[in-house]
Formats: C-alpha cells, structure tokens, sequence
C-alpha cells in the first residue's frame, strides 16, 4: 500500500481539521418571551415566529 512522501504542512491538515469543527450558531433573543433560540426559527418557548403564532403552545 503506498504511504505519503511528505508530512503534510500545518495550514494544510488545520484546514482538513476545520471542516470537523461545529459550526458555531448565533444565539437571538425572542421578540416575545425572550428565551435565546436559532435566528429565523419558530421559538421553542412561545411557538411564534414574525410576530405570529405558527405552534401552538400553552402560555407561560
């Protein structure tokens, strides 16, 4: 089986190494309850999202 010649660089296997990585997600607060959720997604807390109710939940 053949084996590499050279080692590979540190740029070169850090960037093989960041595609492994989790992406780090931004964190908004809820223009309604305030719980920190995904930007653009429906509120696990309240269910709204754009200022309307898309799940229905019971209120807190």
């Amino acid at each position: 089986m053949p084996n590499p010649k050279r080692r590979h660089s540190h740029s070169r296997s850090r960037t093989g190494k960041a595609a492994l990585r989790k992406p780090r997600v931004p964190l908004r607060a809820c223009s309604r309850c305030g719980a920190m959720g995904r930007p653009h997604t429906v509120c696990e807390n309240c269910g709204f999202y754009a200022g309307r109710e898309v799940i229905e939940k019971d209120e807190f």
